[in-house]
């Protein structure tokens, strides 16, 4: 088994096209951390069965739970990163809710995943966000980080999640074989 760390590239489009499908099942508007957490679980629910996340997003622990780190800081917009395509499709208000203003379509999601969100949403129905950070405060890879933020390595979770060593070291060859494959074509 090789000690490499398995590592994904976040990719935007995705995440707003994910985000975008679960808020249009909604009306159009959600609280955004149970927006977060929708995302964070559909991304390990994408992980475990299909080998490799809906977004790509790093995964980490904070007080209220796991969430995905980029999507976070995007909703946030606390300067953390630069989104290119989110704020023309969603937008947060005043409210703590975030709000679809113009759909992304789906082009870059696939059957599985969009059925995966689907699944997910079904699941979680009518669940408020205090009892989504309950749920997925029962998740073994989160860690209670106090008002401080620990990194939850993609490994941590697959094993947490039950995976067998040789799926991750599958995982870890496929991650491995995309990130080169990205720096080849400078995707």
């Amino acid at each position: 088994m090789s000690d490499a760390p398995i590592k994904f590239r976040f990719n935007e489009a995705k995440a707003t096209e994910a985000a975008a499908w679960l808020l249009k099942r909604e009306q159009g508007r959600m609280n955004y951390l149970r927006l977060i957490k929708l995302l964070y679980i559909a991304d390990r629910e994408s992980l475990t069965k299909f080998g490799r996340p809906i977004t790509g997003d790093d995964f980490v622990s904070m007080k209220k739970g796991p969430v995905l780190s980029n999507v976070l800081h995007i909703i946030r917009d606390d300067g953390w990163t630069e989104p290119q395509i989110w704020p023309n499709h969603i937008e947060k208000n005043e409210d703590y809710t975030v709000h679809l203003v113009k759909d992304p379509g789906a082009d870059n999601l696939s059957a599985a995943e969009t059925d995966l969100l689907d699944v997910i949403l079904a699941s979680h129905w009518g669940k408020t966000q205090w009892e989504m950070v309950d749920y997925t405060h029962t998740f073994p890879e989160w860690k209670d980080p106090g008002h401080s933020v620990s990194p939850i390595h993609v490994e941590e979770l697959l094993r947490a999640a039950g995976v067998s060593d040789e799926k991750i070291d599958k995982i870890r060859e496929d991650a491995s074989e995309d990130a080169f494959l990205d720096e080849l074509l400078g995707t």
